[in-house]
């Protein structure tokens, strides 16, 4: 039986990208899913998608920041389902610009969302995932919550912030017991619509940047993300790598000491 069958599972920004394709997957897993996004639309579809192949969802038009939604959204989940046993907090924007020319609201937004929405889920969700025997946290960081790179401070910012929040997470739940299993996931470029949709700063072409990562960055499809990331999660690892770009950052930053700045700079502009 797959690790998340007949488990009450509930995921952020399902409404496109990886959080679709985690759905899907779980839907056909066997998994009861409650589903969430800002974009109603989108996560009626997603239900659609996953009602062919599974259970039917429940969705919920959620903004990740708003710290009540989120509580009212954990607390319905268990009163639909009577309990909830796993999370994937997966919805997240993009920023690209250098820190000088981006205006503090980008960074604020950023934080909010990508920060502030793994933390207020976390935290709705989590009094009740240590009700049952066998929970699971799984938050979404990046390859960019490994290294530093220019013109994308805030999305560094609070993609490290997640780092170090589900790692410090993962100690909190290990001393409690180890009820609840956590993961960081850290993809490298998968091939979403988060570079269509990124703000950017003034005097950066946004059509360009999406062309770029869309061309030249993301080589991994969501789907392809998902199942790495289940079956991480499955395995109970701590840090899930997507893709080889992923893979490379982590091994450089971690075997290149002060130097992977340099090394890093080599390989992707070369």
């Amino acid at each position: 039986m797959a690790y998340f069958a007949d488990r009450v599972v509930a995921i952020t920004g399902a409404g496109a990208g990886i959080g679709r394709e985690l759905a899907l997957a779980l839907a056909r897993d066997g998994a009861l899913l409650a589903l969430s996004d800002k974009s109603a639309d989108a996560v009626a579809e997603t239900k659609e998608l996953c009602t062919v192949v599974g259970h039917e969802p429940t969705t919920t038009t959620l903004d990740v920041t708003d710290r009540a939604a989120v509580l009212d959204h954990a607390a319905a989940t268990v009163a639909h389902y009577g309990r909830v046993e796993a999370l994937f907090n997966n919805a997240g924007i993009l920023h690209v610009g250098g820190v000088a020319e981006s205006p503090f609201s980008d960074f604020e937004q950023v934080l909010d969302v990508d920060f502030w929405g793994v933390v207020n889920g976390t935290k709705a969700f989590l009094p009740h995932l240590l009700t049952v025997e066998r929970a699971h946290v799984v938050n979404m960081s990046s390859a960019f919550g490994l290294v530093g790179v220019a013109q994308h401070a805030p999305y560094n910012a609070a993609k490290f912030a997640v780092r170090g929040f589900t790692d410090s997470l993962r100690q909190d739940m290990r001393a409690a017991g180890g009820k609840v299993r956590v993961t960081a996931v850290y993809p490298g470029g998968v091939l979403t619509s988060i570079a269509r949709s990124a703000s950017v700063a003034p005097g950066i072409d946004a059509a360009a940047v999406a062309r770029r990562f869309e061309g030249h960055v993301a080589r991994t499809s969501p789907a392809a993300a998902a199942k790495t990331i289940l079956r991480g999660a499955a395995r109970g690892e701590a840090k899930v790598l997507v893709g080889l770009d992923a893979l490379l950052v982590d091994l450089v930053t971690r075997f290149a000491g002060s130097y992977h700045e340099r090394v890093l700079d080599m390989v992707f502009r070369s």
